[in-house]
């Protein structure tokens, strides 16, 4: 490994995955790493970083969702919830200069009645974890610093609409309640695209 590259691990869900729009009897595709966001800042970075992508369609900041949480043929118990598997995937990837963490969109559903203020303390709470880290397990590298990304707000039309009943508005709001709460972390800054 070239330890002379700044590390960045982007965790994020399907807009950082690159889940390409379908319908329910269509396969799941993938946007092309050159048309994602993190494949995009890569190429714009350039040779001294390298960016190390951790995304995954449908998770959530701290939820445990059991309509998808659920142990099966396909998910063996594995779980969305991002405040369960980010100790140990920022520890696989170590050392990191910085992570970006880009998620509370899947809290939005309707089914968990989240408020956006409880979803940034969720998303405060994931760059918390990255603080408290002390870079990793038997390990003395420095723990990373964070840039916590507001997810873009939601559309106004939905495959499954019941699902997202109300998120749009809420998703309008989240941007503000993430930057009004990360003032308080020391290694943390939000930004807020679109907005």
């Amino acid at each position: 490994m070239n330890t002379d590259k700044r590390r960045i691990l982007v965790f994020g869900d399907s807009n950082s995955w690159g889940f390409m729009p379908r319908s329910n009897v269509d396969p799941t595709r993938r946007y092309d790493a050159s048309v994602g966001w993190s494949g995009i800042m890569a190429a714009h970075l350039g040779t001294g970083f390298e960016v190390l992508e951790e995304a995954l369609s449908g998770r959530t900041t701290d939820l445990d969702d059991s309509q998808i949480d659920l142990p099966s043929e396909h998910s063996k118990g594995a779980t969305l919830n991002g405040a369960k598997l980010l100790p140990a995937i920022l520890a696989s990837h170590l050392p990191v200069d910085l992570v970006i963490i880009m998620l509370g969109t899947n809290d939005l559903k309707a089914r968990f009645n989240r408020k956006p203020v409880d979803i940034a303390k969720a998303a405060v709470g994931l760059a918390q974890l990255v603080e408290e880290c002390k870079g990793g397990i038997f390990t003395v590298y420095p723990a990373p610093r964070v840039l916590l990304i507001a997810p873009p707000p939601l559309g106004i039309k939905f495959h499954d609409p019941e699902q997202w009943n109300g998120s749009r508005e809420k998703s309008l709001v989240l941007g503000a309640a993430l930057k009004e709460l990360a003032k308080k972390l020391q290694s943390c800054r939000v930004l807020t695209p679109g907005r």
